[in-house]
């Protein structure tokens, strides 16, 4: 079964090319972050490059413009990644009419729990530290797939796949059938094999921001090592 990659950009004045070269590179799906003053889910790779978005005027509008010019270069899933206070200021109607309106295919909203506005469709997060009712609840309410945090923390680049996943990929296939994707902490070709050999996907999001500030090309390149990487077959 082909494994589904998922990368995550910053809004940003370059996003829309940058999400080219990704898909480019291999990329399935895109995420775009809106930037947030208080993004508690993030680590210090995301936390600066929303500050930079910021700086650069990435207010709500200005993202959902960027989602707009993102949407006109690729064609695969845009996934608009946020929180509730974003949401909460614009309006949750307007925001996800205006989204949608924009190109956007679903959202992530980081820190709405998945009992909450359950109008407003949306992929859902669980971690390993969810009960199984609320594994349960957030597999019937996701939009399309369901995003496994695979650690408990912040997101970021670290040195091995958490061992929390294999149990929490368990936990969940015992409750659902959507697709299950992983996220946080995938850095490297040789993470992002590891984690698709247990999920049937990955979203990786600090190093590619890193990644992303060399440029487009840059991006492509690495894009392609984790496409290589995820696609290559199963020795036997």
């Amino acid at each position: 079964m082909t494994k589904t990659l998922v990368v995550y950009l910053m809004a940003g004045p370059e996003t829309p090319e940058l999400a080219a070269a990704a898909v480019d590179g291999g990329a399935d799906i895109i995420e775009l972050g809106f930037p947030f003053s208080d993004p508690l889910a993030d680590g210090p790779v995301i936390r600066r490059a929303g500050e930079r978005a910021l700086a650069q005027g990435m207010r709500t509008e200005r993202c959902l413009e960027c989602l707009a010019a993102t949407r006109a270069l690729v064609d695969v899933p845009l996934i608009a990644m946020t929180y509730a206070s974003i949401l909460e200021a614009y309006g949750w109607e307007r925001f996800d009419d205006d989204a949608r309106a924009a190109g956007a295919t679903s959202m992530i909203v980081v820190d709405l729990p998945s009992d909450e506005r359950p109008e407003l469709r949306r992929v859902q997060l669980v971690a390993p530290t969810s009960t199984d009712e609320r594994l349960r609840v957030a597999a019937e309410r996701t939009d399309g797939w369901l995003y496994l945090v695979t650690v408990a923390g912040t997101t970021g680049a670290r040195a091995g796949l958490s061992p929390a996943l294999a149990p929490l990929v368990e936990r969940a296939r015992a409750v659902t059938d959507v697709p299950l994707y992983a996220g946080f902490g995938i850095s490297t070709p040789e993470l992002a094999r590891a984690a698709t050999e247990l999920a049937d996907g990955i979203a990786v999001g600090s190093r590619a921001v890193e990644v992303a500030e060399e440029g487009p090309q840059a991006l492509r390149v690495f894009v392609r090592s984790l496409r290589d990487a995820v696609d290559a077959p199963v020795p036997v």
